[in-house]
Formats: structure tokens, C-alpha cells, sequence
């Protein structure tokens, strides 16, 4: 919904981003698809539905119990019995509910709890007579859980009524999985439901930035009591902490996402205090800290810059050689200001420029004096390859192969850098183990996004996410502001491990022009590498400034035959992006699909 932090980011946008955000609130506020309208179509149970759901059930070789736990403290007596209703209409019945309640919680309730229990075997109850923390119930509840996998909830909060269906049907089909977790919404008093969280496949780098994991999470209970259950002192965030331990002990494939909304928080306006929420905020932060040192990454945790938690990665030591590649036209009004912004306010110190230039180019009186200047700076190079007509495949391959660093930063000549420690971040996460890239946060020169990572399928073949949005935004749900992995960045300004992209054969000189980055991207996570997009870095970039536009005037023609090539080669993939929930639009990002897109297989690398 519209709301204040919308109203002053338009307010402070310049002209040209505020006509462009004008018009997004327009489409999304006026003609903008109706969520009760998507649950309409594409969730609600028809009673065949259920009798479907119910047939499966039967058929199902073993029929797992989930217990689910509910800590519960000052819940009122109308919130248990919301939720207690929403289990014991579950169309699968084979679960448990462990309730803890403490000196909190009024007699009525108790009592109430006491009832249903009495009335229900699969409902059962550990009373405490003094009061405790969340973690303390949550353990008590865990105690009495004798299920395969268990899962919390808090009273007052619902879940869908196909949920534990859902959720035993994947634990049947994918036997190794020792985590699930499901989509999410926010169930207003009136039974109105808002704010529905299409969250990405497990997503190591933004589960270091805040918990997207979230509810309905489902988690085996060995590996939980493994562990030592939920832990002390991490109050508010003692299910991020428990995850981070639990995928610590496992493999990546081994943790689910269910793209479906199973869970329905209710929905209260915030009435937390400030110190409250520090407190939440630095459990947080100790938990990502832990995990971090426990898994022997030398890095920090400092508040992101908007909202979550950002980690600063340490440069290995000695820093490694970086070549920044700029294949270039060598026009003065691109190449200066790039050339000038790099060498000014980069703080990074091992690293060598080389441009590489048409030879044609150098011998243009203005753009060989701009050349010969620029060699005069210690880190440039000048490059210069035949004739021909330009493919940057090729020109990067061929620069690429005339260096021996151990990082490659491909970068164009209409960026500028903003940030002086682009380096250092960019660096400090392709030197993380499986991590073979990274890319920046770009903006346009009217401080609108340009690039916040590439979304696969967007468009047809692959798209920029968050373009357009103003400068500081956040995104759906912090997805501008949050550092995590991604399908793919931009070569616009790309850092890569030399040796990976030496193995991989670099881009593909079929790609003359177009979507060479997001094919050289695929096979890395073929290949098994991550790749991580980050917010701490920043640089505005003039798109397509230096040659034109890909799809337009004569290389229309070109960029046509790498849409059909692409789609060829990956159309699969391109329409599964793991980070991308199969929820949301494919022609409008980040808005609701009408309908879903068919769940299809992804890539997904292995845990490191």
C-alpha cells in the first residue's frame, strides 16, 4: 500500500526519476491487480479441491507427523481459539499441537487450552508458574513434540488450510530435506489479507541481511534438539539464530522453499519500544556474527543502510591483483569522467586499468591524445586489437588473456565510480569460498536504480531488478537495500575470478552484444558458484552510452537472434530464477502473477 516512505521518496527524487516513479504509483495504485483478486483465482480451495487433497493423503506411503509448537504468553482467549481452529481444520490430520504456556497467560486461557486439550489427543499442553522467554516455552513445547519435523507458530496466527498438506507432500517427495519454509502474508481484524511475502529459494547472503526463512518454517526436530533447541539471550531472534546453526549443518539442497503462502501472521500495528527493538536488532547481530566466525569468514556485522543487517567481508591478505577491464570507443566525454571518477576515489591499491581499444579508434586525433594522457597515469594500460566490428565478447575474452590477476572487474566506460571501497567489497566477496562474482548497485545520472542484480525471464530473456525505483528505496521487502546471492549481475561492472572464468571459457563470442553476462552467469551456477550482489557498492551508470542501444537502429537484428538463442539454450532456467518466486510477474517485477508460473527445475549450487 501507499505509504510515507513512498510519499518523500518521490518527493526527494529528482525531476526525471519523479515522472517515472509518478507513473509506477499510477499503474500500481490505479490499475494494480487486487491481491483477495489473485487469492481468488489462483489459492482459494474448491470443496473438489479438497477432496483431491484428501485423496492424495490416502495414498501416501507413510504419513509423516508435524508437530507444530506454540509458545504462548498473554495471548488473549478469541487468538488461541483462532488458531487452534485453523490446525484442527488442516485437511492433513496427521500432526500435533504442543502448546507452552506460562504465568502470563490469564486462567481463561489456560483453561481454554486445558478444554481442547481434553477434547483433542493431538493437542497437548506443558503449563509453567512463572514467566519466561520465548525460547524457554518454545523449548518446553519442543519437549513434548514427538513428530518428524515441527514447526511454530504464534497464537493468533493462522495457517492456510492445505499448509501441513503442502508441507508432508514435500517431506514425501524430497526425503533428504531437513528444512522447509513457506511464503508468507498479514491477516488483518476483519479477515482482510495484506502484504503477501513471495520470499526467493534459500538465499544464503540475504539470510546474513535479515531472516527471509520467516514462517510457516519447518524444521527436522533431530537436527533442532541436535543442537540444543532455541537459545537463550537471542530474544526476538531465536529462530534466525537456529536457522543459521541448523544450514551450518547441512547442504544447501537439503533446505526447501514451498512457494506457496501457507502462513497468516496477524496483523498488529507495532508497539514495540525503542530499546526493544535494539535489543531484537543486536540478538540479530550476534547470531549472524556467530555464524560467520563458526563457519571461518573474517568479516563484521553493522546495520544495513535502511533496514536489516549489512556484513563487511575482509580483503584477504596480501590483496589480491585486480585487472579493472574497460573495453572502450575512447570518446573523451565517456571515457574521462569514468577514467577520472576510478582513479580519484578508488581506495583499493593492487590494481591495473586496461582499455581496450579498436585500433581505428586510436587513430582519431581526440581520442589518441585522451589515450596518451591516460597512459601517463601509473595503473592504465592501453590495449589495442584489429579492426573489426566491435562484439564484446571477444574484446573481453582477448583482454582478459593478456592479464594474470587473480580478479577480473569488467567495467564500462559510461560508469562512474560513487563509493571509494567498491574494490575492497567487490574483492572481499568473490574471495569468499563459492563465490565466483560480484556486482554494484548502479543508478542513472537522475539517482534512479539502473541495476540492483538481474532477474531471469523478466521481459522474456532476463531484466534489472528494481529499475526505476528512486534512490534509498527498499524494494519489496528490502530487496533494493539487502545484500544477497543472486542469478546474475550486470557486466556493466562485474567482478569475477580470473581462474573461474578462464575454466568456464569466459563469454560466449556468439553473444556479440547482448546477454553475454547473463549466459556466463548461468554456468557459473552450473557450475556450482554463487554470486553475490551487494548494496555497499555504488556507481551511476550511463546505460549504452558508449555504443548505443542493444535493441535498436542496426543491431536490432543482432539482439534479436541473442533473445532466440538465449531462449534456446536456457528458456528453462530463465523462467525458474531461484531468487525470483514463480509468484510474481514476469512482465511487471515484483507484482502479482496472474497466473503462477509452473514450478520448474532450478540452479542451485551446493552450500558451501
Amino acid at each position: 500500500m501507499f505509504s510515507w516512505r513512498t510519499f518523500m521518496a518521490i518527493c526527494s527524487a529528482r525531476p526525471g526519476a519523479l515522472l517515472k516513479r509518478a507513473r509506477s504509483v499510477f499503474r500500481d495504485f490505479v490499475l494494480r491487480p487486487n491481491y483477495n483478486r489473485w487469492i481468488a483465482r489462483h489459492e482459494t480451495l474448491t470443496q473438489t479441491d479438497r477432496q483431491k487433497i484428501c485423496n492424495d493423503i490416502g495414498r501416501f506411503p507413510r504419513r509423516p507427523v508435524i508437530s507444530v509448537i506454540m509458545p504462548v504468553a498473554g495471548a488473549d482467549r478469541r487468538c488461541l481459539q483462532t488458531t487452534i481452529r485453523s490446525m484442527q481444520t488442516q485437511l492433513y490430520p496427521y500432526w500435533e499441537l504442543c502448546c507452552s504456556a506460562d504465568a502470563s497467560v490469564l486462567a481463561a486461557c489456560r483453561a481454554a487450552l486445558r478444554d481442547v486439550a481434553r477434547q483433542d489427543h493431538r493437542i497437548r499442553c506443558a503449563f509453567r508458574e512463572d514467566t519466561t522467554t520465548w525460547a524457554t516455552k518454545a523449548n518446553a513445547a519442543l519437549l513434548l513434540a514427538s513428530g518428524d519435523f515441527v514447526a511454530p507458530l504464534d497464537p493468533g496466527d493462522t495457517l492456510a488450510e492445505d499448509a501441513l498438506y503442502r508441507v508432508a507432500k514435500e517431506i514425501l517427495e524430497h526425503s533428504d530435506t531437513r528444512l522447509f519454509f513457506s511464503d508468507e502474508d498479514k491477516i488483518e481484524r476483519n479477515g482482510i489479507r495484506v502484504d503477501p511475502w513471495f520470499k526467493p529459494d534459500w538465499n544464503l547472503a540475504i539470510m546474513l541481511s535479515c531472516n527471509t526463512f520467516g514462517r510457516l518454517g519447518v524444521y527436522d526436530r533431530t537436527l533442532v534438539k541436535s543442537l540444543g533447541g532455541f537459545r537463550f539471550g537471542y530474544d526476538g531472534a531465536e529462530e534466525h539464530d537456529v536457522i543459521l546453526r541448523c544450514a551450518r549443518e547441512i547442504n544447501r539442497e537439503q533446505i526447501r522453499h514451498i512457494p506457496r503462502i501457507l502462513y497468516h501472521r496477524r496483523y498488529v500495528a507495532s508497539a514495540t519500544c525503542g530499546s526493544a527493538k535494539s535489543a531484537k536488532w543486536e540478538a540479530g547481530r550476534r547470531a549472524i556474527a556467530q555464524y560467520l566466525v563458526q563457519s571461518g569468514f573474517s568479516a563484521s556485522v553493522g546495520r544495513g543502510r535502511t533496514v536489516g543487517y549489512q556484513v563487511t567481508y575482509q580483503v584477504p591478505l596480501p590483496h589480491p591483483r585486480v585487472s579493472i577491464i574497460i573495453a572502450t570507443t575512447a570518446r573523451p566525454a565517456l571515457l574521462k569522467p569514468c577514467l577520472d571518477s576510478l582513479l580519484k576515489r578508488t581506495s583499493y591499491g593492487n590494481f591495473e586499468v586496461l582499455l581496450l581499444v579498436n585500433e581505428g579508434h586510436t587513430r582519431l586525433s581526440e581520442r589518441a591524445d585522451l589515450l596518451r594522457r591516460l597512459t601517463e597515469r601509473s595503473p592504465v594500460r592501453v590495449l589495442a586489437y584489429p579492426d573489426q566490428p566491435f562484439n564484446y565478447s571477444w574484446v573481453n575474452n582477448w583482454g582478459a588473456g593478456q592479464v594474470s590477476s587473480d580478479v577480473l572487474c569488467f567495467l564500462n566506460d559510461d560508469t562512474e565510480v560513487i563509493t571509494g571501497d567498491w574494490l575492497h567489497h567487490l574483492v572481499g566477496r568473490v574471495s569468499l569460498p563459492g563465490v565466483a562474482a560480484a556486482g554494484p548497485m548502479l543508478y542513472y545520472s537522475d539517482d534512479t536504480i539502473q541495476h540492483a542484480g538481474v532477474i531471469l525471464g523478466l521481459g522474456g530473456v532476463a531484466g534489472h531488478a528494481c529499475h526505476g525505483e528512486p534512490m534509498g528505496a527498499h524494494g519489496y521487502f528490502g530487496r533494493a537495500c539487502l545484500e544477497q546471492d543472486v542469478s546474475c549481475v550486470t557486466a556493466a561492472c562485474m567482478a569475477i575470478r580470473h581462474e573461474v572464468f578462464h575454466e568456464l571459457g569466459g563469454f560466449d563470442e556468439a553473444l556479440p552484444i547482448a546477454y553475454n553476462d547473463v549466459d556466463l552467469c548461468i554456468r557459473l551456477r552450473k557450475a556450482g558458484w554463487r554470486i553475490i550482489w551487494t548494496p555497499m557498492v555504488e556507481l551511476y551508470h550511463h546505460e549504452s552510452a558508449s555504443i548505443g542501444r542493444h535493441d535498436s537502429g542496426p543491431r536490432a537484428e543482432q539482439f534479436s537472434c541473442a533473445v532466440a538463442l538465449m531462449r534456446q539454450r536456457w528458456g528453462s532456467i530463465l523462467d525458474s530464477d531461484p531468487f525470483y518466486n514463480r509468484n510474481l510477474s514476469l512482465e511487471r517485477p515484483y507484482k502479482l502473477a496472474f497466473p503462477p508460473r509452473e514450478a520448474k527445475a532450478a540452479v542451485r549450487p551446493p552450500l558451501p
